[in-house]
Parts: structure tokens; sequence; C-alpha cells
């Protein structure tokens, strides 16, 4: 029997958790869905991540209301893709935060994302209506920036780690309180989603790097909250073990279906079980074979092209 396209048949209400990582510091998780945070400064808001509509954000900052009324002066998005970004109308922020290839990519295939991750992923388009266009930025970023949070909260500091899930990830760090909101560089307990990665830069210089930052709480694209260092270093750990086993795999197969084929059996015994490993494999397998066959910046997903990938490798 052919398996469900991508996630479309993942239908089932996630239950959501809002936990407080450190004073005034939050993050909401839902089962393998996209992880959301929130950061207090003295007088204001720093938000990050957006999800995909802005009736689920709305939902996520009812939550957060309940802790904090101070106004939002930062929406903060860690990449492109859709599902992070298009609700970020709901946040009503002075300024949407990105780094500088995340613009560029937003304005070389955010629609195709949009319409790619909607069918992929019906369930986390909440009232697709609402959705006013694309999320454009109002500051972008090379390498750092810095927000001071104020009253004695230190700073938050926005961060590029290399080219990883995609050519422009940035990380949102906090010093003082050893807290990193990862976006999707690291899952805890979650499959990657490699669909537009540069899988020998992420698995090497990139988590490097995000490694050398020293934090004790890391939450996530998806998962859980990884608390403590053996937790972090798990989560990291889990992150570089599936990147090198499909660089292994691909790296190894004469053909992109028999790339599947060998991916698919050395990864599922460990992931195959966790949230969106099925949905995600064939796609991430076509772009390392593409990767590893000189495609150096990742073809455009559309949602044609989604279902023709679909069709040849997990159908």
């Amino acid at each position: 029997m052919a398996k469900p396209f991508a996630s479309s048949a993942d239908l089932g209400e996630k239950r959501q958790s809002l936990e407080i990582l450190a004073d005034g510091v939050y993050a909401l998780t839902a089962e393998g869905d996209p992880n959301v945070g929130a950061i207090e400064g003295e007088d204001f808001l720093v938000c990050f991540e957006a999800l995909a509509t802005p009736v689920a954000a709305r939902r996520w900052l009812a939550r957060l209301r309940e802790h904090t009324d101070k106004p939002i002066r930062y929406l903060v998005l860690s990449h492109y893709h859709a599902v992070r970004v298009l609700g970020a109308s709901a946040f009503g922020a002075e300024v949407i935060v990105t780094h500088e290839k995340t613009r560029e990519l937003i304005a070389e295939r955010g629609a195709q994302d949009w319409a790619s991750e909607y069918a992929r992923m019906p369930r986390l388009f909440e009232e697709p209506d609402s959705i006013p266009g694309l999320t454009w930025p109002t500051a972008t970023f090379s390498d750092r920036f810095t927000i001071d949070l104020g009253g004695g909260r230190g700073d938050l500091v926005l961060q590029y780690c290399g080219r990883g899930h995609t050519e422009g990830d940035l990380v949102a760090w906090l010093p003082e309180q050893r807290v990193l909101f990862a976006g999707d560089l690291v899952e805890s307990q979650a499959a990657l989603y490699t669909g537009d990665a540069f899988h020998r830069d992420w698995v090497s210089t990139t988590l490097d790097r995000v490694a050398a930052l020293g934090a004790r709480t890391l939450v996530g694209g998806r998962g859980a909250v990884a608390e403590g260092d053996d937790a972090v270093a798990a989560a990291i750990g889990q992150t570089r073990d599936f990147l090198t086993a499909m660089l292994r795999e691909v790296g190894a197969s004469g053909s992109v279906k028999e790339a599947f084929e060998r991916t698919h059996r050395a990864l599922a015994p460990r992931y195959g079980s966790w949230p969106i490993f099925e949905h995600c494999l064939p796609f991430n397998v076509s772009r390392l074979w593409d990767e590893l066959h000189g495609v150096e910046r990742p073809r455009i997903w559309t949602a044609e092209r989604d279902r023709q990938v679909w069709d040849e490798l997990q159908s």
C-alpha cells in the first residue's frame, strides 16, 4: 500500500506545552510540531519563530500573555521555511529579524516553498486564508545581531554559525542564562529535514560552532527541550549522527533510489518512529544526492516536484 504523501495524513491534534526555561524565557513545544519561544527584555519581548499562520500564532500568543503583557519589539525568524514565518503578522513586531541569506531565499523561492509546505503539512496551516502574504524581514545581518535586553537581563545574541539546514539559519543565544534557541540546526528526538541543506557544512563546522556556545538548555526546531549538559550534547550528537549516516549511505549508492533504500535501512531502527521521519526522508535523500553530484545550491521545491520525488522514492 502506498504511504500517504508527506504529512498529509497527520491530522491529529498535538498537545502543546509551555515551559519556562529561565526568568522571562519561554518555549512552546508540541510533540514534534515546530517549536517557538519568547524572551523578555526589560520593557519589551523578543519572539522566536512565527508558526505557519496568524491564527496559529495568535493561539501561542494567548498562552504567552498569561505570563507577560510586554509589547513585542522583535520577531526573530531562524530561516525562511513557511511553517516558521507565515504567521508573522499576528505579532505586530516593530522589527522582524533574519539572516541576510534568508531574505534572499524568501525573494528567490518563498512563494514556491509556501505552496510546497502547505501541501506537505496541511494540519499546520490553520485557517490559511489568514496569511496576508510572504513575510519579509525589516532587519538583516551577516554574522551577529545583538539585542540589549535591558534591566540587567544581559544580551540576546543572534548568531550565524554557517550553512546547515538552509543557507541562512540563525540561532538565538542567551549567554548569561546559557539558553539556546537553535532553530532546525538541531533537533531533539525528532527527525531532520535536510531538503534545503548543506550537509557537509552542517555536520562539521556549523554544528561545531553550535556546540562551542556551551548551552545548558537547548530548544531545537522540533522535539523536547534539552535541559542539562548531557541532554544538550545528546541532541547535537543525534543531529550529527543522522547527517553522518545519510552522507555515508547516499555516498555509497549508485542511484538515488538505492540511496533512499540504504538510508532508510540505516536510519529507521533508531529514528523511524520519530516525528516526520517518513515525511522527510525522500526529500532529504534527493537533496543530498544532488549535493554529492555537484549541485551546490538546493533546487527549489515546488508542489509538483515534491510529488515527483515522493512517487519515485517513497510510494
